[in-house]
């Protein structure tokens, strides 16, 4: 029978680099996104390549409480057990905390942090029930050290972090594996149009390859920090 994994924010990136890493292995998968063309060419694509598992899709904004809490729902409506979680839903606009936008700081927490807090604590009873199951939150190395225009980015990679931490050592007695994975910058949507050579960044599929590489240790073991930086340093 297949293991399930749920990734939010799943159509690319990190959370497409995940999925398909976790599908090549006979993970059934659910995810979300806001785009609906993107989920469905998702899903045909996974479907043709993994025809021995199941995708599920939800379209929503998991910056928005109520959309969270109605992928909460879909995902408790469709299984009964989640295997492995992956917080991977973000945002990054670059700023200086003194002269950023208005409300600047409330758009990111609400995306890189409540979707998180949220959707863990929707999946988490599953896991407790079954005393197991794995958490990889994507934090960020701008949530370990600020970095001139991190601004709120960074202020809320900081309170991702301290949530991963908390729930590590909340869910130990329960058997839950608990990662903060800390990646540098990754070749992904987010850096489109910066003068930069591909080679210079992570691979998300070399994201994607550690938290498999984490999830396949012995259950008597857990990576609890996981920090990826290109081999040239930060940019």
């Amino acid at each position: 029978m297949n293991k399930t994994i749920v990734v939010s924010g799943g159509t690319k990136g990190i959370g497409r680099a995940v999925i398909e890493k976790f599908a090549s292995e006979d993970f059934n998968v659910i995810t979300c996104a806001r785009g609906g063309e993107d989920l469905s060419r998702m899903k045909a694509e996974l479907s043709k390549n993994y025809s021995n598992i199941k995708i599920y899709t939800f379209q929503a904004d998991l910056s928005k409480q109520g959309d969270t809490a109605k992928f909460v729902s879909f995902i408790n409506d469709t299984v009964t057990q989640v295997d492995v979680l992956v917080n991977n839903t973000g945002t990054f606009v670059p700023g200086e905390i003194y002269n950023e936008e208005a409300g600047a700081l409330d758009h990111m927490i609400k995306t890189n942090l409540y979707s998180a807090y949220d959707l863990s604590r929707g999946v988490i009873p599953m896991m407790i029930k079954e005393q197991t199951g794995d958490i990889f939150n994507i934090c960020s190395v701008a949530g370990l050290k600020a970095y001139p225009n991190g601004g709120s980015y960074s202020i809320s990679k900081f309170a991702m972090h301290g949530m991963s931490l908390g729930l590590r050592e909340e869910l130990k007695p329960h058997g839950i594996r608990v990662t903060s994975v800390h990646p540098g910058a990754t070749f992904t949507a987010s850096w489109e149009g910066v003068d930069l050579p591909e080679e210079r960044f992570i691979k998300a599929s070399d994201v994607a390859d550690s938290l498999w590489a984490a999830y396949c240790m012995s259950r008597s073991t857990v990576i609890e920090e996981l920090v990826i930086r290109p081999q040239l340093g930060d940019i």
